[in-house]
Parts: C-alpha cells; structure tokens; sequence
C-alpha cells in the first residue's frame, strides 16, 4: 500500500506532477492554428467556425495527445508511489525518464509533421491561399511540460543512483 503522507513526496515528485497536469491542460488549449498573411484571407478565416480554424490536441491527431497523457500518467505515479521503496527500486524514476523523453520525441516529431494532418488538396489550396498552419500556446505549454518532466525525471533518476551508492 502506499505512504499517501503528501508531506514526504520530493520536489522533484511534485514537479513532475506540475508538469503532468500542464500537459493535461495542454490539451484543451489551441494546439494548431491557421493564419494569413494576406487580409481579405484572414477575413475569410475569421468567418469561417473556431473550430476549423484552430484545433486543440484531440483534434491535431495522435502525436499531439498522445504524448500529452505519457507526461500526465508518470506525473501522477511518482506522486502516489515515489515513496515506495520496492516501487522505486523496480524502476519508477527510470521508467518516468523513459516516459518523458518518449513524449518529447513524440511532440518533436509532431512539430516536424505539423502539416500532414491536412490532407494533400487542402495543403495545396493553403499554398495557393497564403494560408499557414501555425503551432498555438498548447503546443508550447506541452514542450515546455516535457522538457521540465524530463529534466526532473533526470534528476530523480541521478538521486536514485547517488543513494544507493
């Protein structure tokens, strides 16, 4: 069972659960975005429904919620099970490492295909339109919660080490 006493979970615990729960509002925030250079475009792309216009994570495709969640879940284990020593000893701070930089990787990859989640034709009119698919504040909050994870799953893994010398 484990020791829910919050006053025993590490900085680095709690960190790691800020971060889990900034990606999880990541998620609901504008994730990508179409812009205009030209104005009688923009003016379209403001009459046309948010919705199409400006997309959150669940609706980016799955390299834009799916590292979001392997941000979140480690986030709420280290918190809850950090302080088991078997846990720990079984590889929690290893395994958040591992979540994290995967996550980062993933959202890295995301940024790099930003574009492929419209299709060929639309891609083309945007071309044509002088239409850009832009990255919106989820996106940057999300890399931002994954490069704190990470980090801090570093540092609790280098703690683990340090301590069993």
């Amino acid at each position: 069972m484990p020791d829910l006493a919050l006053k025993k979970v590490t900085w680095r615990e709690w960190l790691g659960l800020a971060a889990g729960l900034l990606a999880l509002v990541a998620l609901f925030l504008p994730w990508t975005t179409l812009t205009a250079s030209r104005p009688e475009i923009e003016d379209v792309l403001t009459t046309l429904p948010a919705d199409d216009v400006t997309r959150d994570a669940w609706h980016s495709g799955f390299l834009a919620w799916a590292p979001l969640f392997l941000l979140f879940l480690p986030g709420v284990a280290v918190v809850l099970f950090g302080r088991v020593d078997t846990v720990r000893r079984a590889g929690l701070p290893h395994l958040w490492l591992m979540a994290a930089v995967g996550a980062l990787l993933l959202m890295v990859l995301g940024w790099t295909t930003l574009d492929w989640q419209f299709d060929a034709d639309q891609r083309g009119i945007f071309s044509a339109a002088g239409i850009e698919i832009g990255t919106g504040l989820g996106r940057f909050l999300g890399l931002v919660a994954a490069v704190v994870s990470a980090v801090v799953a570093f540092l609790d893994v280098r703690r683990t080490r340090t301590r069993r010398r």
